[in-house]
Order: C-alpha cells, then sequence, then structure tokens
C-alpha cells in the first residue's frame, strides 16, 4: 500500500487550508485530486476530521464523510460531489461537507482516502464510524492529506 495519492490544488500537504473553506465563509469543499488508485479499486471513500478537536470538543470532530466515490474520479471539484458518491453526517448535524472552525487555535484537519475493493452499502447520512465500520476488511490502499486552519 502507498501508491495511492491525495492532493490539493488549493493547499500543500501540512500547509494552510484557504480561508473560504472554512464553516463560518463560503463553506465548500476544497479541491482534491486523486492519484495512483489501484486497479481492482470497486469504490473510493473520504473522511475528513479534526483530531485536534479531542481537548475543546471532547472528541474528534468529523467534517466529511463522503464514499462509492466511483475509482475512475481523479478530482473531487470544489464544492461538488462526484456523481453516485453518498455522504454522511458531520458533527454540525448536517448532511455533506462542514468546513473548518476550530473553537481555539490552529488545528490540522485530515483528510483519508480509502481505496475499496467494494461499494459500501450505507444509506446517505451515515456516520463516519459506520463508514469506518463498513471498509474495515476492504482497504486496499489508504492515503492521507492534512491541511491546517487557524480561528
Amino acid at each position: 500500500m502507498s501508491g495511492l495519492k491525495l492532493e490539493s490544488p488549493v493547499f500543500e500537504h501540512r500547509e494552510k487550508i484557504p480561508r473560504r473553506y472554512g464553516y463560518k465563509n463560503e463553506n465548500i469543499n476544497p479541491p482534491l485530486n486523486i492519484k495512483g488508485v489501484p486497479e481492482d479499486t470497486i469504490s473510493l471513500a473520504l473522511i475528513m476530521d479534526d483530531p485536534d478537536a479531542m481537548k475543546p470538543a471532547g472528541k474528534v470532530w468529523d467534517h466529511w464523510i463522503i464514499w462509492n466515490i466511483p475509482p475512475e474520479i481523479k478530482k473531487i471539484k470544489e464544492g461538488i460531489v462526484p456523481e453516485g458518491a453518498l455522504e454522511g453526517k458531520n458533527d454540525y448535524g448536517e448532511p455533506g461537507y462542514g468546513g473548518p472552525n476550530p473553537p481555539d487555535r490552529e488545528h490540522t484537519y485530515m483528510f483519508e482516502l480509502y481505496a475499496l475493493d467494494k461499494e459500501l452499502e450505507l444509506p446517505e447520512g451515515a456516520t463516519k464510524k459506520d463508514v469506518k465500520h463498513a471498509l474495515k476488511d476492504h482497504i486496499l490502499d489508504k492515503a492521507v492529506l492534512k491541511g491546517t486552519y487557524a480561528p
């Protein structure tokens, strides 16, 4: 596992996510580029969360859960869900993307992309816990992109 790559044309790995993608700004997902998808991939799943929220919120904050992304997708466009993909509920209690909104200091946000050997049989609005459980034994490869955001 290591051929899969996740990048963004608007921020480098471990660099600042532009303000417009924040929850209190435009609250649209940043564009993402996907490379190196294994040949036998049936679907992709993406989870964006904030491990740094553990102290202020008491848990890892879930910002975006999206699955059954077709494996031929090379770009997730800004503010657009790929056709055929399903979105879960974020920790704002809303379906879809909920941008960065750290309450205390700069946080690091994790975008985890999974190449899977099946489509996930989950209803729209599923939680990160549901998705993580469903993909558990079906991961062909994984890529991580980190970005930072400050209040």
